[in-house]
């Protein structure tokens, strides 16, 4: 899948109203502080002419020019950051403004080898455009671990949870470092669907890409896209979005129809994204050996062998929020 020239558009205006309020609060800043630091303007202003003094003896041959011409600008620096801080000012308060730092509000950065490439934060706004990430979106605006809750789960069951919890909040603390893979299974309404929230949210936070799927969506995307002779090419974009993006989250696996098809693509996803080293989040209603028995042995194997498996066990959560719902109304 890709962008139409809309979509993109939109985008690239975005950037540029961000470039030009994030301006403007540099021009104020700066009036502020010229207003609020007697001495400061002029400070600056001997910048530009002991950087035009130097040039010229740069260009004159003087020696150790560059040198002093250094030295003489890391002084100055110096001096206006002592200003500023004397005055209540952060030091780098006229620093220039960026809501992304890796592109500069441009969507775009240059990679070691010279590639221009989109950065993170293009991905990330092109992925909410591409894929229908309103349940995701929906789910991790009140299901995130600020709102977590240890009250709907007893014993065993809590144990469970308090594991699982634990194991979340590792693989988003060591995301950037450490591959690993999660797979949820159990009961219906005991938290799977939480979880994964939780670790999409702060993980979206931190500007990884994240494509939420329930398990038929991308089932029948797949297929959409498959048996489509004229889709060859948005064929291509939809697998290099499903096996590159930092995260994919495939939910209630196992509500799709299962065949041959299925089984296969599956497979596919789960290993290309294995030999890239990119993280999958499965959640499904299955025990185990349902899981063995409805997909090959490779899948599961696949599974087994390299993700973290949590079991998630107790009560729905999501009936008893209903009833107490009902009693409270009442």
């Amino acid at each position: 899948m890709s962008l139409n020239h809309l979509q993109y558009e939109s985008i690239m205006r975005g950037y540029e109203r961000t470039r030009d309020r994030n301006h403007r609060e540099e021009l104020s800043r700066r009036e502020r502080v010229y207003h609020d630091v007697p001495g400061y303007r002029e400070l600056e202003d001997s910048v530009s002419t002991l950087c035009a003094s130097m040039t010229r003896k740069i260009l004159e041959d003087c020696p150790n020019a560059r040198q002093q011409l250094h030295v003489s600008l890391a002084e100055l620096s110096q001096r206006k950051k002592r200003m500023l801080a004397q005055a209540g000012f952060a030091e780098d308060y006229l620093e220039p403004l960026y809501d992304c730092h890796e592109c500069h509000d441009t969507g775009y950065v240059q990679t070691d080898e010279g590639i221009r490439k989109k950065c993170r934060c293009f991905r990330l706004q092109e992925i909410t455009l591409l894929y229908e990430q309103s349940n995701i979106q929906s789910i991790i605006s009140k299901e995130n671990f600020s709102t977590l809750s240890y009250e709907y789960h007893k014993g065993d069951d809590l144990k469970r949870f308090e594991t699982a919890v634990e194991i979340c909040r590792n693989f988003v603390q060591n995301f950037k470092q450490d591959y690993r893979n999660l797979f949820f299974y159990g009961t219906v309404g005991t938290g799977k669907s939480f979880l994964s929230g939780c670790v999409a949210n702060d993980l979206l936070q931190q500007g990884y890409s994240v494509i939420y799927f329930s398990s038929s969506g991308l089932f029948d995307a797949l297929s959409r896209y498959s048996f489509d002779a004229k889709s060859k090419e948005p064929l291509y974009r939809f697998c290099q979005d499903l096996y590159c993006c930092d995260l994919i989250i495939i939910d209630d696996l196992g509500t799709e129809v299962t065949n041959a098809f299925v089984t296969s693509q599956l497979f596919a996803c789960l290993n290309e994204r294995h030999l890239r080293a990119k993280a999958t989040l499965i959640s499904t209603n299955l025990s185990l050996e349902e899981l063995r028995d409805r997909y090959s042995e490779r899948i599961f194997s696949r599974i087994t062998s390299n993700y973290t498996i949590c079991k998630l066990t107790g009560p729905d959560i999501r009936l008893y929020k209903k009833r107490m719902a009902s009693i409270a109304s009442t």
